[in-house]
């Protein structure tokens, strides 16, 4: 089969299909377009307006001070989870949990192995079928009335179908959708609404993923360009861009799953902020200018809005998928596993909690909270929630409300104007932009790899170490770092959360406890070629 397309045609392709969806004036304008970009492994403390002193982030910092900045938002500790909550608004804590693919199969297409007729019909046979309690974002906002697209890494994976996308109400996509290959970043092929789309130039099987940690030698492999000729994030951008445009007229949800900065490092040139900046190493540099460039991105996504003059109508959301990750260790001066440089010990997040200042990171990129990535400390989990309405949302607030990742599904049922019922965990926080009472949670409810925890409205957290039978107590407003266990000083109220943390788990911890093993679905392989 000959799946040669060429990248121009491609992007003809996207404006074409938008100007057929939208020949007709937009009559609601009362209905916000809605553009929700979410970045890959950004921890919150590598923003401007959390603190970064590094790296400067003017277009993210200018959502905060054009709109609002919740200052005690959550997310998902890990990349699928995260996803799915967000996508469905339901936490990842229940029995009946999300259902996860295991990454790689779409590999299989470049070795020959399969077809991605095959690929598609294994994903489909492995995937139950969709249940009837189960809301999804673009589908809400599909029913009301708006455009849908998603653009980059898409869904929850680590491998989606074109059947599930359309399923889960895309009107339109673009991207990766295996997440395995989403750790390069110049793809031979990507899909388009189900069709493969080879990219001219880019011929690494591999996507050009590098190895980590930084040596010479991987230093020279990461700048050997050879195959490596388009850059993902770039096509990314072309596809954002004309997909805005080509729908100035009608309302529209955009999705922007951006592999920005998910490692391993890659970046076709360093930016000129870091070029001379003697504070860093040059894998260092070439990681800021991954965030710098999803900055510069954002910057470019406000002034399409301004040129088309549809920003005062447009809802723009930045927020994060888990907590931050290193892709820049170096031997003597930050270690991957995650080491304490100042005793040469692992950290292993019980006794010993992972901080910046320990390891070496000199981004802090979790903003001086303990843990990171796939931790259920709040290093891991909480995130940056940016949102802007010029139209609506009073400039420079902040908002301490407690807030989930799971709460975008029914605050976009709100701007949207969706008039059905939402199954959802979620509480939408529509009131809370409007400057009104808004509904709040109890507590809010997570997985890890070493059990879930739950942060009550009032700011008390019980985290879990399960197989240690390990329950640690803090109160965040006077320890948002973690340093001290309150679970012999407060036996009640551990008791109390312990309860509560047992309910929504649906009546078993375990549910709560992520691993690859039990939470991931192996695709059934079809041996007919």
């Amino acid at each position: 089969m000959n799946f040669k397309r060429d990248l121009i045609n491609l992007l003809l392709l996207f404006v074409l299909t938008g100007i057929t969806s939208c020949s007709k004036k937009n009559t609601h304008p009362e209905h916000p377009n809605i553009i929700l970009i979410y970045a890959d492994d950004l921890g919150i403390g590598l923003l401007g307006a959390e603190g970064q002193q590094i790296i400067k982030t003017p277009n993210i910092d200018k959502l905060a001070s054009n709109g609002i900045r919740f200052q005690n938002a959550y997310s998902c500790m890990l990349c699928a989870p995260a996803r799915a909550s967000l996508l469905t608004g339901r936490h990842d804590c229940h029995a009946d949990g999300h259902e996860i693919t295991d990454a790689g199969i779409y590999k299989k297409i470049s070795t020959g192995e399969y077809t991605p007729e095959q690929v598609e019909e294994m994903i489909n046979k492995t995937l139950s079928p969709m249940p009837d309690n189960i809301d999804f974002m673009a589908d809400i906002a599909r029913k009301a009335g708006y455009r849908t697209a998603e653009y980059g890494k898409l869904e929850w994976g680590f491998a989606a179908s074109d059947k599930q996308m359309k399923e889960h109400g895309w009107d339109q996509y673009f991207g990766y959708l295996d997440h395995v290959r989403a750790h390069g970043f110049y793809p031979p092929f990507l899909f388009h609404n189900g069709k493969l789309i080879e990219i001219e130039g880019n011929t690494r099987t591999d996507c050009g993923k590098t190895s980590e940690p930084e040596t010479p030698e991987v230093y020279s492999e990461r700048w050997n360009m050879e195959g490596k000729t388009k850059y993902s994030q770039e096509l990314f951008m072309d596809s954002v861009l004309h997909f805005i445009e080509a729908n100035r007229n009608r309302p529209f949800f955009l999705y922007f799953p951006t592999q920005l900065p998910h490692g391993p490092v890659a970046i076709p040139a360093v930016h000129p902020d870091f070029e001379n900046d003697d504070r860093l190493m040059p894998i260092e540099k070439e990681y800021a200018s991954m965030v710098k460039m999803l900055d510069d991105n954002v910057g470019q996504i406000i002034d399409e809005l301004k040129r088309l003059q549809i920003l005062e109508n447009t809802v723009v959301i930045f927020t994060s998928d888990n907590g931050h990750e290193i892709y820049y260790a170096q031997e003597g001066r930050v270690q991957k596993p995650y080491t304490n440089m100042q005793t040469g010990k692992r950290f292993n997040n019980l006794d010993s909690k992972y901080y910046s200042e320990l390891a070496g990171d000199v981004f802090d990129g979790n903003g001086g909270r303990a843990g990171m990535k796939r931790s259920n400390l709040q290093g891991g989990i909480v995130m940056p929630l940016l949102i802007q309405w010029p139209d609506r949302i009073k400039p420079g607030r902040t908002s301490n409300l407690l807030t989930a990742n799971y709460d975008l599904l029914p605050t976009i049922a709100d701007l949207t104007g969706y008039k059905g019922e939402v199954f959802t965990d979620g509480l939408s926080i529509y009131n809370e932009l409007m400057e009104q009472e808004n509904a709040e949670h109890d507590y809010l409810v997570y997985s890890s790899f070493t059990g879930p925890t739950l942060i009550t409205n009032d700011g008390w957290k019980i985290r879990t170490f399960l197989s240690k039978d390990v329950f640690e107590l803090y109160y965040l407003p006077h320890d948002f770092k973690e340093e001290h266990n309150l679970a012999e000083a407060y036996p009640e109220k551990l008791e109390a959360l312990k309860k509560a943390l047992l309910a929504a788990c649906d009546g078993d911890l375990n549910n709560g406890l992520y691993s690859s093993a039990k939470s991931q679905m192996r695709i059934k392989v079809n041996d007919q070629k």
